[in-house]
């Protein structure tokens, strides 16, 4: 294939002892081919160039002015445990969130009310980024209580996950608030290199879902299944989910931002969720 595209490419060349001509005017200096594979070659022909990034998309899409990791955990519950897991969790977990010596904070916590059953879901945060976190795992691991907690916790389990997440900048970070309100978490598994772009939409999209505080934070994987997204929204009741969600496509450009983001999206996943007696987020 090679040789033959050479041949049309040369076609009409005379060779001389020093290279090729065409009617004595035009000098092409050759040099052998025998280097490259012609498969090699032939691709090379069609290789997409690719802008160099100088960053790693965490860095451009997260905030810089502080450093603040995010752990959610995913616990699915033997359904004839649940309530004796609540329990036990309203022990524990709260004890860590007040307690000065952990860098952690517990941000809400959750039983899944609408999507997967018998689920329970905590989100912390850790104000110091990973050196926090592997500050608190060491703690917990020399913490009498909370290794008992997490044997009897086993076995009320079955089966468990979390991811570590990073916020998105352009996103208000999630603080305490007062209920009673029920709490959206939206889940999109993105295409992988799609990230960057998924943040230019829903930097100017964040403005249309404002107006009646729904947005409570916004979330990107580092560790766990990757390109993965979290918002997180709370509403006071379904009906309101549906008037303020409806309400969005009252504002010009909320159109756009679905229209170009449906396409980066693998699967997505919704939960409707109840926050926990202990939860900071009611």
């Amino acid at each position: 294939m090679a040789a033959r595209v050479l041949q049309r490419v040369g076609k009409g060349l005379k060779q001389t002892k020093n290279g090729l001509h065409t009617n004595g005017q035009v000098t092409v200096l050759v040099r052998s081919l025998s280097g490259f594979g012609e498969d090699s070659w032939i691709k090379s022909l069609f290789v997409r160039k690719v802008d160099p990034r100088k960053d790693a998309h965490s860095h451009l899409l997260a905030k810089k002015e502080d450093n603040n990791l995010y752990k959610i955990q995913f616990h699915n519950v033997k359904p004839e445990c649940l309530d004796d897991y609540n329990e036990l969790c309203a022990e524990i977990l709260p004890a860590i969130h007040a307690d000065p010596e952990y860098p952690c904070e517990l941000v809400g916590t959750w039983n899944t009310w609408y999507g997967e059953q018998d689920q329970a879901v905590h989100l912390w945060r850790y104000r110091g980024g990973y050196p926090a976190l592997t500050e608190v795992m060491s703690k917990l691991r020399q913490n009498k209580e909370f290794t008992d907690y997490r044997k009897e916790r086993g076995k009320m389990l079955l089966s468990r996950r979390n991811q570590l997440l990073l916020e998105f900048s352009f996103w208000n970070e999630p603080v305490p608030r007062p209920g009673p309100n029920i709490y959206e978490l939206r889940s999109y598994q993105l295409r992988p290199g799609t990230m960057i772009e998924w943040g230019n939409y829903w930097a100017r999209a964040i403005e249309f879902r404002q107006q009646n505080q729904e947005a409570v934070g916004g979330f990107f994987s580092q560790i766990g299944k990757l390109y993965t997204v979290h918002h997180l929204w709370a509403y006071k009741d379904l009906q309101s989910r549906e008037n303020t969600r409806n309400l969005a496509w009252q504002h010009d450009g909320w159109d756009e931002v679905v229209y170009y983001t449906v396409p980066l999206i693998q699967n997505m996943e919704s939960r409707i969720m109840i926050p926990m007696k202990n939860s900071p987020l009611k």
